[in-house]
């Protein structure tokens, strides 16, 4: 019979009678907890809020990768729950290394929720996330509307990225849009891709299409950015009668954009938008939206604009965004969590403005 030592045995049931964590005393502590308690015991975060997002493909890579960026100092990770994610986001990788299509039927933002994979596998420092993160990476290569796909620079939609799944195919774009292709851009970059890469090359075409600059003619407009060059009713800001008008949200992503492919801090494109940026900015009040028919998308973008808008400013070495964070900390809920009072983008969801508040208050440190 094999005999076990005192001492071995008394640690043992130390490690399971572990003193739980600390009430967190921060705002990012509390957000941190709040999200933790919300990870089902699949591994996954899963909407209680909208049935497209209940299969957690998206969500779970979102919220994984804020809670990864989250100082120790305000909420120590729980390693064990980090696995168990992990191993949820493995799981719903089907073989073409796409996340985000495991029911082909009812896609959950394939491309988005793909990208963010790749940002929440290396974060977590996984052992084998370099050829978790190779599949992925290829998958969304395919997806992109460049020359493998009979695209050209002459279409409007060339190097974009939309919602993914199967390959799109000349005339049909579907949505395609500039936050979607950020999220795609980063990817790259936080897998060690650089700009030099043909597949950021193209995607600078199609971002500078998305902003109102005419080097030729720099004071002509002004330098901000629109959402899709394709899509007509999804340039949430209108049209003026001759462009697409700017608006926060979208301009942050341009500018991070612009960034993350190449584009040097003093190129004049990345000035004009930091201009109009910095001359709208307002707390997490979203700028670019005039008259009553645009008013609700003010508030209904706040977290998503909070979380680009601080990035942004970071970004340009301008410090915390103004605002962001005095804001944010006045609408947190008692249990740690935010929610919009709007319904447009799915804020209203916790787990989508928690994961963005979280984001804009990290980067507001």
């Amino acid at each position: 019979m094999r005999v076990v030592s005192f001492s071995l045995l008394l640690i043992a049931l130390a490690a399971c009678t572990r003193a739980p964590q600390p009430e967190p005393q921060t705002p990012l502590g509390r957000a941190a907890a709040f999200l933790w308690k919300q990870q089902a015991e699949d591994g996954g975060w899963h909407s209680r809020t909208y049935g497209l997002l209940k299969s957690g493909q998206s969500a779970t890579p979102f919220v994984l990768d804020a809670l990864l960026k989250v100082p120790a100092a305000d909420y120590q990770t729980p390693q064990d729950k980090v696995d168990k994610a992990i191993a949820f986001i493995r799981s719903q990788t089907n073989k073409d290394g796409a996340l985000g299509m495991m029911d082909p039927t009812v896609p959950d933002y394939p491309n988005y929720s793909t990208a963010l994979a790749v940002r929440a596998l290396i974060a977590a420092h996984t052992p084998d996330a370099q050829s978790q993160v190779a599949a992925l990476i290829a998958y969304l290569r395919t997806q992109q509307f460049t020359e493998p796909n009979r695209w050209h620079p002459k279409d409007a939609a060339y190097g974009a990225w939309g919602m993914g799944g199967g390959r799109r195919l000349p005339p049909d774009t579907g949505h395609v849009d500039l936050s979607m292709s950020r999220y795609v851009i980063e990817a790259f970059r936080a897998a060690g891709i650089g700009p030099s890469d043909p597949a950021l090359k193209s995607a600078r075409t199609f971002i500078e299409r998305c902003q109102n600059y005419d080097p030729k003619h720099p004071d002509d407009l002004d330098g901000g950015f629109f959402f899709s060059t394709t899509e007509f009713d999804t340039n949430k800001a209108g049209h003026d009668g001759n462009h697409f008008r700017s608006y926060g949200t979208t301009t942050a992503d341009g500018i991070l954009a612009l960034l993350a492919v190449g584009a040097d801090i003093n190129d004049t494109r990345i000035v004009a938008a930091a201009r109009w940026l910095t001359a709208h900015h307002n707390g997490i009040r979203t700028p670019g939206f005039e008259g009553e028919a645009y008013h609700r998308w003010i508030q209904g973008l706040a977290y998503y604009y909070s979380a680009a808008s601080v990035e942004a400013f970071r970004a340009l070495g301008k410090g915390p965004a103004p605002g962001v964070a005095a804001d944010l900390q006045q609408l947190q809920k008692p249990d740690g969590s935010w929610a919009n009072t709007e319904n447009l983008v799915k804020e209203d969801d916790p787990l989508i403005a928690t994961g963005f508040a979280i984001r804009a208050l990290i980067e507001s440190k």
